[in-house]
């Protein structure tokens, strides 16, 4: 989409004409202007030469702005990006009204202040009133002159047939100037036939002071308005503002021996992959990888986390964010638009130029507004006249009518709302990448997730360490993280991650390198090695064995001992394991959880349980989500037993286990006949899900391509902010609904008063002044009702209400969420389809996938596999091999069934699997 600036516009009325001009160029495929940041979005193949025209012919101007963006992203060029975005209206109506308001007291007092309360005037004056109404019109005129732009802007809207607001004002005062001027030829013609006194009566005739007026109020609101407008961008200005000018990089001549320099460059000028460097109180220039130091980094500007997150070697640092003890090195990563601050404002600025579909009721009546009220205040005029009233009479009516209307509070009340909220979204780590993003979220019945990394950490964690009798935790987990240091696997990373933390709060680490010999990987079973099991302090690395080893005749001449671990079926070859430890084991395992054991010797020293462990928040926002009335679906392709654990663990109630990457869209698409669903992810395989959904809401964690196929971005990762990103929607939503109310309620009631349809009825008059008063503060109310949003707690869960029309089962209740907390405590093992007391008539949906079977499919017999990570390595194996279009995978089962959309032979299947050190038994 290509980003254009457009000038001129004063409304609704003329954002509606551009858009519908540049809406008929060929080749544009949709056009979105915004008449609150005057920008306009186009998408299509029209050139922005034909573009541009359309809307120079549509009376207006208009200025590519893709190149300056550019600009400002990469720290470049002159104009800032948060320059862009000042508010420069407000000074140029300030000092307007304060002109317009010294003339208009001078003419007050001559019109007013003489007539109505006996003020004095000089002599010239006594008995003059020629002379007072030249006086009038002089100062009124000034008053126009100082608000031309109401005249000219108006005026050319007129011609070019795209009457706007600033037509209504000027008609208005055009006409009260008018016929003021009418009024004082006739008192020059009345004072030379008849003289003074007869001249006296048309005093009360002049509208010199309603034409300032008019003028000077609607500039009052004007500048009211454009203040609480600029107050509408302060999210994205402050975010702008973030960017670092200059960065400080380590660069070197090339020469040998040269480590480089400090040197601070121009931020356009950083590369990929140099080296910078951020001290105490500094802002990280650009998105990194520090590669040397340790410091505590403030990140609230962009994930709205007040507590500082402590960065080391390894860890990433994003560019705007604060550097707040320490020194640090990092590798330069993104750079310029590729940098996450730029892309976040890139997002928040995409989203303040997009249309929510709640706009467009709006548009089409502002499209039409202006002529239609031009047309009622003629009708006004015409029916006075012919009820015998006077023409100032009928006139004054026919003004008011023009002066109340107002086409800004229609065309404001959605984009100011979208931008607060979308800028409140933006501090609290939530991006909603469309205005129809923020719309659609507020309306979601149900919400799908993903479990692996979304529910989940997306990672193994050690969650429980069970020792033998008469040993220790520490012995166990020295001698475990020594032996599984040495391995891939991602359970043994867990494990490795478990020790590393543990010796980290201890201060220091208890193995390495040296402690080990004859290293062995066994596929699919697990690991040994022999280890000294002296205290030998000279050892580099000194490993610290339990005294109480028997029986010794494991233990070699050398000194050393065999250790062991892995799976069950390995391990208990070399040490006998009691039945209460793998009693506990099959608790484990109903949990979703696997368990590695380890020996050294003969003797078994314990069990370590390792998984992908639930999120600390899941459980809450799942218990808000259901609260809000929406149903919660937890979608996943692992298998049933860890499905239903993590399930019952989280409180979700309907899990729908077994499923492939490329069903999701199928679940998702029968869920959206139920109500609007958003789908919840943060993998490859959830891209098609998240377009498919009504919105997709991606972990900012994630991949490049779910954050890209994303409506909204989780920048913390963290669920909670799914009911808080809904929540907020629904909020901004009943924000709209308050503005549009108003802004049809005060058309609806303003303009049959200033016309005077109660007069008969009621005696009711609305002088002009009154009316251009009325009209300058309704746009006004209108913005700082939507302001209201930035003091809205979008995680504050305490009066969260189910949608109107929300089914009232389990689903919707927190006390359910809290019960199946419970259930998981108690570990279950299975949950009856008839536990009407758990899920309120609603069937647990925990099974696998039925799927169709293909008439090409083999059956692999597979030894080794021993956790879901080992089946996501077959089936990713086997999902590469050409022609394979499908495998199911269960290490449970040791086997694959693998779907084929051509022939492939057996060697194929056997070599890729086998490639993965998992051992192929047969093939059917």
């Amino acid at each position: 989409m290509e980003q254009y600036s457009v000038s001129g516009m004063s409304c609704a009325a003329c954002s509606a004409r551009v858009e519908k001009a540049v809406s008929k160029v060929p080749g544009v495929d949709s056009c979105s202007v915004s008449l609150l940041t005057n920008s306009m979005g186009v998408e299509g193949s029209a050139s922005s030469a034909e573009i541009i025209s359309a809307v120079e012919k549509a009376g207006y101007g208009a200025e590519l702005k893709s190149s300056e963006t550019a600009n400002q992203t990469n720290g470049a060029g002159e104009m800032d990006g948060a320059q862009a975005l000042e508010d420069k209206e407000t000074p140029i109506l300030k000092r307007r009204l304060c002109c317009s308001l010294g003339f208009l007291i001078v003419l007050m007092y001559f019109s007013m202040g003489h007539s109505m309360f006996g003020w004095p005037l000089p002599g010239f004056f006594e008995g003059n009133p020629v002379a007072c109404g030249l006086v009038q019109m002089i100062l009124a005129a000034i008053v126009m002159i100082i608000n031309q732009k109401f005249f000219t802007s108006g005026f050319k809207g007129l011609i070019h047939g795209a009457p706007n607001m600033d037509t209504l004002v000027a008609l208005g005062a055009a006409a009260s100037f008018g016929w003021s001027v009418y009024v004082l030829f006739s008192m020059t013609g009345a004072q030379a036939a008849d003289g003074t006194v007869a001249a006296m009566k048309y005093m009360h005739e002049f509208y010199f002071e309603s034409a300032a007026m008019i003028l000077t109020l609607i500039t009052v609101g004007k500048m009211l308005e454009a203040r609480s407008k600029g107050k509408t961008t302060d999210a994205l200005k402050s975010l702008m503002k973030l960017a670092p000018k200059t960065a400080t990089v380590i660069r070197s001549s090339g020469k040998a021996g040269d480590e480089g320099e400090e040197t601070e460059i121009e931020i356009s000028q950083v590369m990929p992959g140099d080296i910078f460097v951020v001290r105490p109180g500094s802002n990280v220039p650009v998105d990194g990888v520090v590669i040397y130091g340790s410091s505590a980094v403030d990140e609230s500007a962009l994930t709205g986390e007040s507590i500082p997150i402590d960065k080391e070697e390894g860890d990433s640092v994003w560019a705007g964010t604060v550097n707040r003890s320490g020194y640090i090195r990092c590798r330069a990563t993104h750079v310029g638009q590729d940098t996450s601050l730029a892309q976040i404002i890139q997002m928040v600025s995409d989203a303040a130029a997009t249309k929510a579909p709640i706009a467009k009721v709006a548009d089409k009546v502002s499209g039409v507004f202006v002529p239609v009220v031009i047309g009622i205040a003629a009708v006004t005029l015409i029916v006075w006249l012919l009820a015998g009233q006077s023409a100032g009479f009928a006139l004054a009516r026919a003004i008011s009518v023009l002066v109340i209307s107002c086409p800004c509070a229609l065309g404001l009340a959605t984009p100011v709302a979208i931008m607060v909220g979308n800028g409140v979204g933006a501090r609290n780590g939530v991006l909603f990448k469309t205005a129809a993003g923020l719309e659609e979220a507020g309306k979601v019945r149900n919400v799908v997730l993903d479990k692996t990394g979304t529910v989940t950490r997306g990672e193994p964690a050690v969650t429980d360490v069970i020792t033998a009798e008469g040993i220790s935790e520490t012995e166990l987990i020295t001698i475990a993280g020594a032996l599984e240091e040495r391995s891939e696997h991602p359970l043994a990373k867990a494990v490795t991650e478990h020790v590393r933390q543990m010796n980290k709060n201890a201060g220091g680490a208890a193995w390495g390198e040296t402690s080990l010999t004859d290293f062995r990987i066994l596929p699919g079973n697990g690991l040994e090695a022999r280890m000294p099991i002296s205290n030998n302090e000279t050892l580099e690395h000194p490993v610290y064995f339990p005294n109480n080893l028997q029986p010794l005749k494991a233990v070699e001449d050398d000194g050393t001992v065999l250790i062991c671990g892995g799976n069950l079926a390995l391990v208990q070859q070399y040490a006998p394991i009691p039945k209460s430890i793998t009693a506990r084991a099959d608790e484990l395992a109903d949990e979703g959880k696997t368990c590695l054991y380890f020996s050294a010797g003969e003797k078994f020293l314990g069990m370590i349980a390792v998984a992908d462990i639930i999120k600390e928040e899941s459980p809450q926002a799942i218990r808000e989500l259901y609260n809000m009335g929406i149903d919660v679906v937890m979608l996943t392709g692992d298998n049933e037993r860890t499905a239903g654990a993590v399930g019952r663990a989280a409180g979700v109630a309907n899990v729908i286990a077994g499923v492939l990457p490329g069903e999701k869209e199928k679940e998702i698409s029968r869920l959206k006949e139920k109500g609007k669903v958003a789908m919840v992810g943060d993998g490859i395989n959830d891209a098609p899900a998240l377009v498919s959904a009504d919105t997709g809401i991606a972990i900012g964690a994630g991949t490049d391509v779910a954050i890209d196929a994303g409506d909204v971005v989780l920048v913390k990762s963290k669920l909670t902010d799914v009911p808080a990103a809904i929540r907020l929607s629904r909020q901004t939503l009943r924000n709209i609904h308050q503005n549009l109310f108003w802004a049809f309620f005060y058309n609806i009631i303003g303009i049959p008063l200033a016309a005077g349809v109660w007069i008969p009825v009621f005696g009711w008059t609305l002088n002009p002044m009154f009316g251009a008063a009325a009209m300058s503060l309704s746009s006004f109310c209108v913005v700082t009702n939507a302001l209201r949003l930035n003091f809205f707690d979008m995680h504050d869960a305490s009066r969260d209400r189910p949608l109107k029309g929300s089914a009232s089962s389990a689903g919707t209740s927190a006390d359910h969420a809290d019960r199946m907390s419970e259930k998981a405590e108690e570990k279950d093992k299975t949950i009856s389809d008839n536990d009407n007391s758990l899920i309120d008539n609603k069937t647990i949906n925990i099974t696998e996938k039925e799927k169709e079977k293909n008439e090409m499919e083999k059956t692999m017999k597979i030894e080794g596999m021993m956790c879901p990570h080992c089946e996501a390595a077959v089936k990713g194996a086997l999902e590469a091999v050409e022609g394979v279009s499908e495998a199911r995978v269960s290490h449970e089962a040791d086997e694959a069934v693998v779907v084929m959309n051509s022939e492939v032979a057996d060697d194929v299947l056997k070599d890729a699997v086998e490639a993965k050190d998992y051992k192929v038994v047969s093939i059917a």
